[in-house]
């Protein structure tokens, strides 16, 4: 098996990005530039290095793997430069592998197929052809035949004309790297050693330069400025969106959806337009998301209905359950089948049994709700008492009426009745009703009080 060398160019600043942050550590989805190419780089690898230079300890404290090597490039000097602070610690009966930290889509079968052409031929480049090529290097062909990369700024306007161009991607056998390395010069308008120059020196030794055309251009894009990210970002979003789609996921309007983790669902579930999955998400067979929901790292059973608005984070929600709209659901919450939470519920770090229902602008916090509970309107929990929480323990079958306030710890007991407007401090009784309310009284004689002219 041939060994391969990933060598990964991070050290360019990313001066159009106009950002304190280094250009790969800019994401796309819910990953780093750079974390992308990596990924695919471990894929189709024995060992991966990667050049580092501007703010590179940052970059390298953002990347938990401890099989990578690092190396410094103290100087900006080109492509060529990059590439040669690495070298000396590559063998030469290796296949080096050279991508781009800020090219972050580029598929695993491309690069496949880019280390094959590099085994028969001993060197192989990726191009792709487009409409306008402006800004990039022209690959200069003969014959069909590769001659040689003529950067942007070096071109002439014949060569400008050409729409094939580089995209940076090289597989070349080290042992030839290394030798043409020490060909090239800072001969260019750039005054920059350029990695392409060592194309023109393979022709020269007479060799044949292998190339892949991809018809991608997703996965050949590159990030210069944040417009670029943003163009990325959407392209991405939409062919995540219809591969979803082609596993059997209703998604409404795919250039509406953004999915920034794993997504696993059932069959026969929707997504309408503006929703957002964050972390690893499942959603159950036969369920629903509205418009303008926010999912993280939660479990949606079957036969749910998400309605609009909704904000579940960290929790699982049952089987059978209709959730807002504009309910938010925080951490380690468990909401249990058959169950409501209505419009404006806030739930936190609670549990919600089978059959409950929870309407209408309450905030339930540090409790246990049981089975076949009812909570009207506007109930709060009270489970902070301005240094420690306190839970509230709400047991089977219990109502609690609108307005009241339960006051943590307190256990409200199997089938309590709690009367509307209650403030509760002490433990409800089972099968009792309890209320706080003072007698009503009318005051005939008293007088609204007038501003002051």
């Amino acid at each position: 098996m041939t060994d391969i060398q990933g060598i990964i160019l991070a050290a360019g600043k990313g001066t159009r990005m106009y950002s304190n942050i280094p250009k790969v550590l800019h994401t796309v989805s819910d990953k780093t530039l750079l974390e992308h190419v990596l990924n695919k780089a471990h894929k189709v690898c024995n060992k991966i290095h990667v050049v580092y230079g501007f703010k590179g300890e940052q970059v390298k404290s953002s990347i938990k793997d401890s099989s990578i090597n690092w190396v410094e490039q103290p100087e900006q000097l080109g492509t060529g430069h990059a590439v040669s602070q690495v070298v000396p610690q590559i063998d030469n009966e290796s296949i080096s592998l050279i991508m781009y930290a800020d090219i972050p889509l580029i598929k695993e079968s491309t690069l496949d197929k880019l280390i094959k052409e590099a085994d028969k031929f001993g060197i192989s480049l990726l191009s792709t052809k487009l409409e306008s090529p402006d800004g990039y290097g022209r690959i200069i062909r003969k014959d069909g035949e590769i001659k040689s990369i003529i950067e942007h700024k070096d071109a002439t306007k014949e060569q400008l004309i050409i729409k094939e161009i580089n995209t940076g991607f090289i597989a070349i056998k080290s042992k030839l790297l290394k030798k043409y390395l020490t060909k090239i010069d800072t001969s260019n308008k750039q005054n920059e050693f350029y990695l392409t120059d060592i194309i023109a020196s393979a022709v020269d030794d007479g060799r044949i330069v292998g190339s892949i055309i991809t018809k991608d251009k997703f996965e050949v894009a590159g990030v210069n400025d944040k417009v670029q990210l943003a163009e990325l970002e959407r392209d991405f979003q939409k062919n995540q969106a219809l591969e979803f789609m082609r596993q059997g996921l209703t998604i409404k309007d795919p250039s509406r959806f953004d999915c920034r983790g794993k997504l696993k669902f059932g069959q026969d579930c929707t997504i309408d337009i503006n929703v957002l999955i964050e972390g690893e998400v499942y959603i159950g067979d036969n369920s629903s998301i509205s418009p303008n929901c926010i999912i993280k790292n939660s479990s949606i059973g079957k036969n749910v209905s998400i309605l609009p608005n909704t904000v579940i984070e960290n929790a699982v929600v049952g089987d059978n359950a209709s959730i807002g709209p504009f309910a938010r659901i925080r951490p380690q919450t468990k909401i249990g089948n058959n169950t409501k939470v209505g419009n404006f519920v806030e739930i936190k770090k609670s549990s919600i049994e089978e059959g409950s229902k929870i309407s209408h602008l309450s905030y339930i916090g540090d409790t246990s709700v049981g089975r076949n509970v009812n909570i009207g309107a506007g109930v709060i929990t009270c489970n902070y008492d301005g240094s420690n929480k306190h839970k509230t323990d709400i047991r089977d079958g219990s109502f609690v009426g609108s307005n009241s306030q339960l006051i943590a710890p307190v256990v409200i007991g199997e089938n309590a009745t709690i009367g509307a407007g209650s403030t509760i401090t002490s433990d409800a009784p089972n099968d009792a009703l309890t209320l706080t309310r003072t007698k009503q009284s009318t005051f005939k004689r008293w007088r609204r009080p007038k501003k002051d002219k």
